[in-house]
């Protein structure tokens, strides 16, 4: 690990793939897939795109770094073969959009970094080990594990401006745990959409209260015979799963990347002409009228 290089500048982080998702389910519903004069549709892009250019307007960072998934398969797949094996294929008018907005982002000359092998996550997870100045915005709840120094997590609440904001104090608040300890919960209660099931009968709450009461895994099974029998129970019954579960929930921290081309390319620099020709090329026009309303 580098040492933690320490700023009162604003790193953005994007899980670019949340945003991407959730921007495409919010209008497909109504068959809205904004095609472009290619035939492309674009409508995860142009939400994903004028929520970030909302989010810069709204947090004035000094640098930006979108992060991606790269792949189906990750490391995770090595481990077990079930992880998200369970989940839908996208809808056929999805499929296009993953490389195509990183093709419109790249054009805007904003910087993106994604590793084949691993989750937007863990390049996340790797960013917070390693730097102070984060301001990470996604919709997945796993990442407040990460919460710690400085940095700040932005979950998505509703449309472009309305989040849940954790710091580590505040999350320590709400949950009565250490950011850390989050990963405990999250092996206990599993994550039936990803594909792993923790110990089956144990859910948030429960796992909430035995992490408070025991501080981790290792010490709950240190102490099995103090649970109740039916808890007892589940976890003997579950043992090989739960310890697969925490392997699983733990976001990585220390992928292999440059961290020197990091530094030197998530200086956030706004070609507003760059941006705008972008735009025309790829007959993003919904989008272009959106950035004529914002104050950046």
């Amino acid at each position: 690990m580098i040492e933690k290089t320490l700023t009162t500048d604003k790193t953005l982080v994007i899980d670019g793939m949340a945003l991407l998702f959730r921007h495409f389910y919010a209008t497909s519903f109504r068959n809205q897939f904004m095609h472009n004069d290619r035939d492309i549709p674009t409508n995860g892009i142009q939400g994903m795109i004028r929520h970030t250019f909302k989010l810069i307007e709204l947090t004035r960072p000094e640098n930006l770094v979108v992060t991606w998934d790269m792949g189906k398969e990750t490391i995770r797949n090595e481990w077990f073969a079930e992880y998200k094996a369970n989940r839908e294929a996208p809808p056929e008018e999805m499929i296009p959009q993953f490389d195509y907005v990183k093709e419109v982002i790249h054009d805007m000359g904003i910087y993106q970094l994604g590793i084949h092998g691993y989750e937007a996550d863990d390049i996340i997870g790797t960013l917070a080990a390693n730097y102070d100045d984060l301001l990470i915005v996604s919709g997945d709840r796993d990442l407040l594990q990460l919460l710690g120094g400085s940095n700040e997590i932005w979950l998505t609440k509703k449309g472009f401006s309305e989040y849940n904001h954790y710091t580590e104090s505040v999350f320590k608040e709400e949950y009565a745990i250490t950011p850390a300890q989050f990963i405990d919960v999250k092996a206990l209660m599993g994550d039936p959409g990803d594909g792993y099931f923790g110990v089956k009968g144990i859910g948030e709450k429960t796992a909430l209260k035995l992490i408070c009461e025991y501080g981790s895994i290792d010490n709950m099974i240190q102490n099995i015979d103090a649970l109740s029998k039916g808890i007892r129970t589940k976890v003997l019954n579950d043992m090989s799963s739960l310890q697969m579960s925490y392997r699983l929930a733990k976001i990585i921290t220390d992928v292999e990347f440059s961290h020197e081309e990091y530094l030197n390319h998530r200086r956030l620099i706004l070609d507003k002409e760059k941006i705008e020709d972008t735009l025309i090329r790829h007959d993003l026009s919904i989008t272009r009228r959106y950035l004529q309303t914002l104050n950046i």
